[in-house]
């Protein structure tokens, strides 16, 4: 077992492990926590996962999703729980999502429903999942007014990233996850940027050490500040959001239909915060160029201009989202601004015309 790394979340009441390493999927029953070792599985994936599924589901239930966005909806949602009530699930069952972060909030919100909560694994596949949304306990799925809109907190009971099955992913989402790994550094650890400046492109071509380290320290910050913070109510947790009010708010413009990945609209979403930073005289505008260049040497979006609004989308149809959006309060929206690389905080009184001139500058 010397090839893995385990994190330890250690939240007070669900406790878990996150284990990272080359080959994790050949030891998967070893990372089972010993109290669910004997629990009846139910497997649930995507198409484009259903090979690492059935590789370790063996006779046990298995629902398979269309991949994509779409699979977080009502109907998908209400398919899922047909499947665990028709295969009889209780208390002593255990749900394992095999995917995305589609197939890992849609999963995971089957699991915090099901029987009012029955555990759940998380077996991301994608480098996004990995460092972003199978830890931390948020799943949900979308609806006609916005994304992730209806949800629940549910810690799973573990973990599992295997690096090997980043092999077969798209370039475009691995640079689409890179974000928000970048995104860890930006908003508290300046050093973790230093070394992505100087690593990236090693991540890119998935390097084992480099890239289970950035994904080390990656899930590390993310579980610090959900410690601090499990259910987003002392701005903690908030932090994780640097970029994702813009981000959001391009997503619902492209309608979640696959021309604008979420690590692509986050990227963007940093770039427009950071900009949102300097405007309001926070951030010095070089340090903003520096992670520009970094951007662009990796080739990610960096401008609202990469991500093909249309022409017909203004900056005040943008606000009008970010207003739904529902990390809002009381109609007020939640900004993360930097002060720079590496410290970033939460602002619920930016004046919005300072937001409406920022966006009509960078859309042109």
């Amino acid at each position: 077992m010397n090839n893995f790394s385990s994190i330890s979340v250690k939240l007070p009441n669900n406790p878990y492990e996150i284990h990272i390493g080359q080959g994790a999927l050949n030891n998967f029953k070893t990372f089972i926590p010993p109290e669910y070792k004997s629990h009846r599985q139910f497997f649930i994936c995507d198409s484009h996962t259903e090979i690492y599924a059935r590789k370790i589901a063996g006779d046990s239930p298995l629902f398979v999703v269309h991949p994509g966005e779409a699979a977080k909806s009502f109907t998908v949602y209400q398919s899922v729980m047909s499947f665990l009530l028709d295969h009889k699930i209780n208390r002593n069952s255990l749900v394992i999502a095999v995917g995305g972060g589609v197939v890992g909030d849609l999963a995971g919100f089957a699991a915090a429903s099901a029987l009012r909560g029955v555990p759940y694994i998380q077996i991301p596949t994608s480098l996004l999942a990995m460092v972003d949304s199978s830890v931390g306990g948020k799943t949900g799925i979308n609806a006609p007014q916005g994304k992730n809109l209806i949800g629940a907190f549910h810690q799973p009971c573990a973990v599992i990233c295997d690096i090997d099955v980043l092999r077969t992913l798209p370039e475009r989402e691995m640079k689409a996850g890179y974000a928000e790994i970048l995104k860890y550094g930006l908003l508290g650890d300046a050093e973790f940027f230093e070394w992505l400046d100087e690593n990236a492109a090693s991540i890119l071509t998935l390097d084992p050490k480099i890239t289970s380290y950035a994904i080390q320290r990656s899930c590390e910050m993310k579980a610090e500040i959900v410690i601090t913070d499990e259910k987003e109510t002392l701005g903690q947790r908030a932090l994780l959001n640097l970029g994702h009010t813009f981000a959001h708010a391009f997503e619902a413009v492209m309608k979640y239909d696959g021309r604008l990945l979420h690590g692509e609209a986050v990227a963007v979403g940093m770039i427009c915060a950071m900009e949102l930073s300097a405007k309001l005289g926070l951030m010095n505008p070089q340090n903003i160029e520096r992670v520009v260049q970094h951007m662009g040497r990796l080739g990610l979006k960096k401008s609202i201009s990469d991500i093909g609004l249309g022409q017909s989308i203004t900056a005040d149809n943008l606000l009008e989202i970010m207003r739904g959006d529902k990390k809002a309060s009381s109609g007020q929206i939640r900004f993360i601004l930097m002060k720079d690389i590496g410290k970033a905080y939460m602002d619920n009184e930016v004046n919005e015309d300072d937001v409406i001139a920022l966006l009509s500058n960078m859309m042109g």
